[in-house]
Parts: C-alpha cells; sequence; structure tokens
C-alpha cells in the first residue's frame, strides 16, 4: 500500500507567506496528505502565524508545526494556539513536537531529555482535551485552556533514535522519523516505534507513522548541493548516536568535523558553508538527490519499509518547479 504524502515547508525570511499560502493550495489540488511548517524563531517567518493562514486558506490538508517545542515556547502558549488552529480548522491540525534543536541551542538552552518529552506530551494532551494541569508553583492552581476544539488535534512525537522512537510508540498519536534516507534504518526506526506500541498494549493504528525525506530531484551537482545542509545537519545529531549505522560508520570524521564548525544561523540554508565540509557520498547516503530514475528508486525503497505517510522537504529556490517534480514522482512510487 502506497503511503500518504506530506510536505514539509520553511517560511522563508525573503519569501512572502502568500507565496507559501499558494504552494499549499497547490499541494492541496494535486492531493498532497499534510503540509507540516518548520518551526525556528531565529531563522523563519514564525510558524503559528503561517499555520493560521494556512488553516484559513485551504480546506482539506492536514496542517501542524513540524516541529514546536516546549522549551522556548510554554506548554500552555503551545496548547493554546493549536486548540485555535483547531477551531480554524477542524480535524485538519497536528501537533508535531519536539526536544528541540535550531529554536534551542542559539539561545543557550538545552534540548528535553525523553523523560521530559513524555511529560510534554502528556501534559498537552491533557491541555488540548480542556483538563486541568497543575503548573507547579503558580499561585493560582490548576490551569486549563478557555479555548478547546471539539476534538483534540493528534500529537506526533519527532524521533530518530531508539529509545524517543519507543516514546513515540508508548504515548504520542504519530511519529516523525527523522534519519537518513536508507530503506534498512527506517525499518530499524519503524520496529522500534512498534515496540514501544505493543509494550503499551496499542494498535497499529494508535500511532500513525510519518517518514521525513529529503529530496532534491534533477541533475546530480545542483541536487547533491542542495541535500547537503540536511546532511549536515543529520551528522551533527549522528555524532550522538549511541549505535551508529553501518552504513554510516566511514563517514564518522566528516560528521565530528561539520558538528564542531556548525553555524545554526545557516541551519538548514542551501548556502550553509558548514555544508561544503561534507562529501557527495555522505549527501547520497542520508538524502535522496539525482535525477528522477534514481530518485523514484529510493522513493520507493522506503515506502516498502512501512510507513503510513512520507514527508517530502519542498527546498527553497523554484518552489513551484520543485512542487511539480515531486507531485510527478510521487504518482509513479505508487504505480
Amino acid at each position: 500500500m502506497t503511503p500518504a504524502l506530506g510536505l514539509s515547508i520553511a517560511g522563508s525570511p525573503r519569501e512572502p507567506v502568500a507565496r507559501i499560502v499558494q504552494l499549499v493550495r497547490a499541494a492541496e489540488e494535486r492531493g498532497v496528505d499534510a503540509v507540516w511548517v518548520l518551526d525556528s524563531q531565529l531563522l523563519y517567518k514564525d510558524a503559528y502565524i503561517v499555520l493560521g493562514l494556512l488553516a484559513a486558506s485551504t480546506s482539506r490538508v492536514k496542517l501542524g508545526p513540524g516541529v514546536t517545542n516546549v522549551v522556548t515556547r510554554h506548554q500552555t502558549v503551545v496548547a493554546n494556539a493549536m486548540s485555535t488552529l483547531a477551531t480554524i480548522a477542524p480535524g485538519r491540525i497536528n501537533v508535531g513536537l519536539g526536544a528541540g534543536d535550531s529554536s534551542v541551542f542559539p539561545v543557550g538552552l538545552q534540548p528535553l531529555r525523553v523523560a521530559a518529552c513524555r511529560e510534554a506530551i502528556l501534559r498537552l494532551r491533557q491541555l488540548l482535551g480542556g483538563e486541568a494541569v497543575d503548573e507547579g508553583g503558580g499561585s493560582g492552581g490548576p490551569v486549563r485552556l478557555s479555548v478547546t476544539p471539539p476534538k483534540s488535534p493528534p500529537i506526533f512525537l519527532a524521533a530518530s533514535q531508539p529509545r524517543m522512537l519507543q516514546l513515540a510508540g508508548e504515548v504520542a498519536d504519530g511519529v516523525i522519523v527523522v534519519g537518513p534516507a536508507d530503506p534498512d534504518v527506517v525499518r530499524m526506526q519503524l520496529a522500534c516505534v512498534d515496540r514501544g506500541r505493543l509494550a503499551a498494549g496499542r494498535q497499529p493504528a494508535d500511532v500513525i507513522k510519518d517518514v521525513w525525506v529529503t529530496i532534491s530531484i534533477g541533475p546530480e551537482e545542483q541536487t547533491v548541493g542542495d541535500v547537503k545542509s540536511f546532511a549536515a545537519t543529520l551528522g551533527r545529531w549522528f555524532t550522538t548516536w549511541r549505535d551508529l549505522p553501518a552504513s554510516l560508520e566511514p563517514f564518522r570524521a566528516e560528521m565530528e568535523t561539520v558538528t564542531r564548525e556548525y553555524d545554526f544561523m545557516a541551519h538548514l540554508s542551501v548556502h550553509a558553508e558548514h555544508a561544503r565540509l561534507l562529501g557527495d557520498d555522505f549527501a547520497h547516503a542520508v538524502a535522496v538527490a539525482g535525477p528522477p530514475e534514481v530518485c523514484l528508486a529510493r522513493m520507493k525503497a522506503i515506502a516498502a519499509a512501512g510507513p503510513d505517510r512520507m514527508t517530502l522537504s519542498l527546498l527553497p529556490g523554484g518552489r513551484e518547479r520543485r512542487l511539480a517534480e515531486l507531485l510527478d514522482l510521487w504518482a509513479e512510487v505508487g504505480s
């Protein structure tokens, strides 16, 4: 069975929000199931404001921050924003939640650990459901939202390593699987989600598996350059993995170098200088880049690993063209 199709998009500082709205409406017309808006306050236009405009300008596509956090945004702020969005677009809001990365490190804060992520999911679910939550230390006692939608939006946890993936399977409504575009690694990651789900006595339908893939379609030299910034971000993450996949072990020195030189103000930028520290082989190992036939083969292999949805990055630089290329390629994935 072919997975549903999602897109991730950032509100570029140089791109009018109206253009993002146009792109998402075009994607909705072509059958895209979900759109995630990147949330990083120093790098992009505010995701929550963009999502509000998208919610009012679309009618079917699911929408959510990809991903937000409760380190720089208080959990009551996140819950209120997502509840408000759910009143604008009932049944279409997904809450993408992560431990924190480019929103957190540059301002001197630390990401949440696994136990804190569990607590964040449970408390957000209570707030979104209209329940009272004890904020601890507050003078007024337990708090609850005044704005609550008829149906609580599902919470997706972004995860890449086993413990966080298992947590998603245990307590989240969905998981955003982040990692290399390697079918074997994706299978391992999805198995971790299932391990957590089974331990909690949950059914497969209780946890939506959304695998994110960074992709650029076209000539080799151009496309590998497009994905290197994302590859650099993954390389930085991989240096913290307890068990590095064997396919990535040859690139350990490159990943350590890019980690030392990483510039968060150029996070995910196709022009990031730190991305030039990585070779083409590593970029190909963790992202999908190249001519359509090469990309199609990789995409089919990842789809066969069993995700419920695959979310593809809508990179900057001719986004209308990129969107058309992605949608045309996707039409062949299920054929």
